[in-house]
């Protein structure tokens, strides 16, 4: 029998999973490493933790299903995306932590380029926001930063890659320098038009071309990994993403069908086919994948929120009000509302549909009676209502009206929170048996693209419904909800820059 290997780079914890030929995992692997927050609008990773926990997990998951390297059809990545990484080709060192996709060091920067003018013609080339969340400003901070940098990078002695692109080098042992149309749309530097590196862009932002990935199908052997990493040489036939990955894993194929992963932040996804549909109330146009079973490039609307389940992990580690993040669901549920407790998670500012770097969270409503659950609601409570207004500027877009919300990620398991979104949203929220559909996801490319799956209908095939959450508030509570939310993001906005 064939194997899968489906590496899941994340923005807290690395997870390596494999799945046999029928989609069906064999073995697990997911270890956590260090945040770092060296300043309070800074968010890095040690590249090399990333590089030590990805393929640690790799081989644990591997000796968990009982197989060796050699029984491995492909291998499947799926990463946190914008991530920076600028490294050594010589010695493949990183020469600085890795620039995090929360991080806003560069959030006055990107005012400044505002100021000049710049925001609508990169939305029109890019699909995205001008915002420190994307990769270019951080890259450019790097080279104007590091001693001698941009000089080596103009010697085509450096290289940037998001994590996709750190993890294929080390895996290759090198050899390729690689990302696909989706990961490169996260950059600030794609057209997702012409599906190339703009050089409009790059000239913008003063990055040299001799630092930029080869771009490839999301979805097709690009190459094999080095023998000495796992024991065998491996084909490398799917990168996206993680966002496009779940997608793809949740069955969302069709345009109109859409998807939300509850992970560190929530990301809402509605595939809208072989259109780049442009967004007027500051969603994300972005590259969906490319060469999914012998196709061309599918798009999709995004809406992205910062603080998802990073809120329960700040909840943990920053008040210490649950000693596990699984224990929030019952801490919430033991009281019957939040008591009028509301919570912005604005800790590194607001995404979509805001894009306000200068947001700050912000704890609302506070009596003497408010306590630990209450805080606790409202913070599950808070990541249900970011997403709702993720569904109404998709509306206000013009996108086809919601029947359905597909959910993965780790919160998803939670029904407290679940049932929240279905209240919030007034449609079902329906949740898949495999929660992992990140992993998956890059598992469904892998088999694709290296033939192991004739065409995609086996993706929408391995799906499976594990519980399904209607909504039980009318349209008067839920508007009441709304509008409470609604005057609180308002009191968080702005405040970092007052």
């Amino acid at each position: 029998m064939a194997y899968l290997l489906a590496l899941d780079q994340g923005t807290t914890s690395s997870r390596a999973m494999v799945f046999d030929a029928g989609g069906r995992v064999r073995g697990v692997a997911q270890a956590e490493f260090v945040q770092h927050f060296p300043a309070p609008d800074r968010v890095e990773h040690d590249a090399q933790d990333i590089l030590r926990t990805q393929f640690d997990c790799a081989r644990e998951a591997l000796a968990n299903a009982g197989i060796r390297a050699g029984e491995v059809a492909a291998i499947g990545i799926a990463n946190q995306r914008e991530t920076t990484v600028l490294w050594e080709r010589a010695s493949g060192r990183a020469l600085a932590p890795a620039i995090v996709w929360q991080d806003r060091r560069t959030a006055a920067e990107c005012e400044r380029l505002r100021a000049q003018g710049w925001a609508d013609d990169l939305r029109a080339r890019t699909g995205l926001e001008l915002d420190p969340y994307f990769s270019a400003t951080k890259l450019a901070w790097l080279l104007d930063t590091l001693p001698g940098a941009r000089a080596r990078a103009e010697r085509g002695e450096l290289a940037f890659g998001t994590i996709d692109s750190w993890l294929v080098w080390h895996l290759t042992g090198g050899r390729l320098h690689l990302t696909d149309p989706g990961n490169a749309a996260r950059t600030l530097l794609f057209n997702i038009h012409t599906l190339d590196w703009d050089p409009v862009l790059l000239e913008r932002f003063r990055i040299p071309a001799p630092l930029l990935p080869r771009v490839v199908a999301s979805s097709g052997v690009c190459g094999e990994t080095d023998a000495r990493v796992f024991g065998a040489a491996i084909p490398i036939a799917g990168i996206a993403g993680d966002q496009q990955a779940a997608t793809i894993g949740q069955g969302c194929l069709a345009p109109g069908m859409a998807k939300n992963t509850y992970g560190t932040g929530c990301f809402l996804l509605m595939n809208t086919g072989a259109h780049a549909v442009a967004s007027r109330n500051r969603l994300l146009t972005t590259v969906g994948w490319s060469g999914v079973g012998g196709s061309g490039v599918c798009y999709a609307l995004e809406g992205s929120v910062f603080m998802g389940g990073a809120i329960v992990q700040w909840l943990r580690d920053g008040l210490g009000i649950v000693r596990r993040s699984d224990e929030v669901e019952a801490l919430a549920a033991s009281v019957a509302d939040s008591g009028g407790v509301v919570m912005v998670p604005a800790f590194t500012g607001l995404g979509a549909p805001y894009w306000d770097a200068n947001a700050r969270g912000t704890l609302l409503g506070l009596t003497r009676g408010s306590g630990a659950a209450h805080i606790a609601r409202a913070a599950l409570e808070a990541i249900a209502a970011q997403t709702a207004d993720l569904v109404e500027a998709m509306a206000r877009d013009g996108a086809a009206p919601l029947c359905e919300l597909r959910v993965d990620g780790g919160a998803a398991a939670n029904d407290l929170l679940m049932q929240m979104q279905a209240d919030l949203l007034g449609v079902p929220v329906l949740r898949p048996r495999l929660l992992e559909t990140t992993a998956y996801g890059a598992a469904c490319l892998a088999a694709l693209g290296c033939g192991l799956w004739a065409d995609a209908h086996e993706i929408e095939a391995g799906w499976r419904l594990d519980r399904r959450f209607e909504p039980r508030w009318g349209a008067d509570r839920r508007g009441a909800a709304r509008a409470r939310w609604a005057r609180a993001v308002t009191c968080a906005r702005g405040w970092a820059g007052s």
